[in-house]
C-alpha cells in the first residue's frame, strides 16, 4: 500500500546537523552517496543504549546485558524484514557492505573456486565489490570478466550477457545502483539469467537499500549486502544476507569468541550462521541505531523516498544539461539520487573546494570506481548526491554556484 506523501520540510528538521552554517553560507549536503545524515531518532536510540543498557550481549545473565541482547536481535529481526528475508538468522552483522563482500570473498569463494573458475562483475563496480575478487582469483587462480559499460551513458551492455554466462563463471557479483553514474541495474534480471545456468549471485546494495523497497527474495540474488551509514544509520554497522543452505556450507570468516559451539586444544566446533560469522565482541549500538534508522525510513516510506530523489535527480541533471562546457554522467532516464558531472578546463577537485567555501558539500575523485574512469578518460568527477532531506531550492543554490565556479575559471 503507497504510503502519503510526507512533509518533507518538517522531515528535514529531524536532522539537527543541517541546521548550520558552512564558511559564513547555510550548508547544503550533496554528499549522501558517500554518507547520510542521522535524524534525532536515531541520535537518541544511541544515546539511550549507552546511558541505560551498555553490556555486553550473549554471554551475560544479567539485567543489562538481558537488554542489550535482547535489543541486538530485535535490530536482526528488524533488519530480515527491511528487506524481506524469510528469517533473521539470514542476516549477518558486519561493518559494511565492504567487509561482507570480503566475507564472501573468503569464506565462500576460498571453498568453490578454483584454477580457470570465472568471477563476472561489471565495468562499473565500486572498488568493495572488485578488489575483493582481484585477490581472491591471485589466490585460487580463478579469473575475472566483466559486463561492458556502454560510456557516458553508464549503462551495462546487456548484448553481450549471454556470451559472458558461461559455464566457467561460478559467480556474478553486481552493483544494484551505481554510486560515481547513477545507474539503476535490472538486478532481479540479472539474477535469474544467472540462476538459469547455476551461477551464484552477489548484489552490492549499498545505494539501494536506503532509498528504494528492496526485496531479496524478489531480487532472486544469493548474497546482499548494505551499510548502515549510507541509510540513516550510525557508521561501522552492514549487513550481509544470504540464503540459508549456503550460509551453513560456508566456513567461518574469523575465529574467536562467540562463534563456536565447543573448544578443545585440538578441535572446535562452530555454530550456524548467522553467529558463526560473527566472532567477538560485535558493535552493538550499531545494530541498535540501525534498526531506528529503519524504522525511520519505512515510516516516510521508501517509495516516497525513491520518487523524491528521482525527482531532485532529474532535475539537477536537467539544470546542469543547459549550461555550456559540461560533461554528465549516467543515464537520462531512470537515474537515481545522483549527478557527476566535469567542468571543461576544471578539475573536480577545484569545483568541489570552490562549492564548499559557498556552503554545497559535494564530492571529487574516482568515487572508488577508478578503472570506470580510466574507461572513460578521464580521472575523477564531481558528484552530487541527494536524499530525502534535500530540496529543489538547494538544487537550484547548487546550479548557481556552479555558474559561478564557471564565470571564476574564465577569468
Amino acid at each position: 500500500m503507497t504510503q502519503p506523501a510526507p512533509n518533507w520540510s518538517t522531515i528535514r528538521h529531524d536532522f539537527p546537523i543541517l541546521d548550520q552554517k558552512v564558511h559564513g553560507q547555510p550548508l547544503i549536503y550533496f554528499d549522501n552517496a558517500a554518507t547520510s545524515q542521522k535524524p534525532r531518532a536515531v541520535i537518541d536510540a544511541l544515546v539511550h543504549y549507552y546511558e541505560r543498557d551498555n553490556a555486553n550481549v550473549h554471554r551475560g545473565i544479567h539485567e543489562l546485558s538481558n537488554r542489550a541482547t535482547t535489543a541486538f536481535e530485535a535490530a536482526r529481526a528488524r533488519t530480515a524484514k527491511f528487506i524481506n528475508a524469510r528469517s533473521a538468522d539470514e542476516i549477518i552483522f558486519t561493518r559494511g557492505t565492504t567487509e561482507g563482500i570480503n566475507l564472501v570473498a573468503n569464506s565462500w569463494g576460498a571453498k568453490n573456486l578454483k584454477p580457470g573458475d570465472v568471477i563476472l562483475l561489471t565495468e562499473m563496480e565500486h572498488h568493495s565489490n572488485l578488489v575483493p575478487w582481484q585477490m581472491l582469483a591471485q589466490r585460487t587462480g580463478a579469473k575475472l570478466a566483466y559486463v561492458p559499460v556502454t560510456g557516458d551513458e553508464g549503462l551495462l551492455d546487456l548484448s553481450q550477457l549471454d556470451s559472458l554466462l558461461t559455464k566457467p563463471v561460478k559467480l556474478f557479483a553486481m552493483v544494484h545502483i551505481s554510486n560515481s553514474m547513477g545507474t539503476v541495474n535490472p538486478v532481479a534480471d540479472l539474477c535469474a539469467r544467472a540462476r538459469k545456468l547455476g551461477i551464484t549471485t552477489l548484489v552490492d546494495g549499498a545505494q539501494s537499500a536506503g532509498h528504494c523497497p528492496v526485496d531479496v527474495s524478489a531480487i532472486g540474488c544469493d548474497f546482499f549486502a548494505f551499510s548502515g551509514h549510507k541509510i540513516c544509520g550510525p557508521t561501522g554497522i552492514g549487513v550481509l544476507w544470504g540464503r540459508p543452505e549456503i550460509l551453513d556450507a560456508m566456513p567461518p570468516y574469523q575465529g574467536g569468541g562467540e562463534m563456536i559451539l565447543t573448544v578443545g586444544y585440538d578441535k572446535t566446533e562452530f555454530k550456524k550462521a548467522p553467529h558463526r560469522f560473527e566472532a567477538g565482541t560485535p558493535d552493538i549500538s550499531g545494530p541498535i541505531g540501525l534498526h531506528a534508522a529503519m524504522d525511520y525510513l519505512d515510516a516516510i516510506g521508501r517509495e516516497n523516498i525513491w520518487q523524491h530523489d528521482q525527482e531532485l535527480a532529474h532535475y539537477a541533471y536537467d539544470q546542469l544539461a543547459g549550461l555550456k562546457n559540461i560533461r554528465l554522467f549516467g543515464p537520462k532516464q531512470n537515474r537515481a539520487g545522483l549527478v557527476s558531472f566535469l567542468l571543461k578546463d576544471v578539475h573536480a577537485h577545484d569545483v568541489v573546494t570552490l562549492a564548499d567555501q559557498a556552503g554545497v558539500a559535494l564530492r571529487g575523485g574516482h568515487h572508488c570506481t577508478q578503472p570506470l574512469m580510466h574507461k572513460l578518460g578521464v580521472e575523477s568527477t564531481a558528484r552530487a548526491s541527494f536524499y530525502f532531506y534535500n530540496t529543489k531550492a538547494e538544487v537550484d543554490r547548487f546550479v548557481e554556484v556552479i555558474k559561478e565556479i564557471q564565470k571564476f575559471f574564465a577569468q
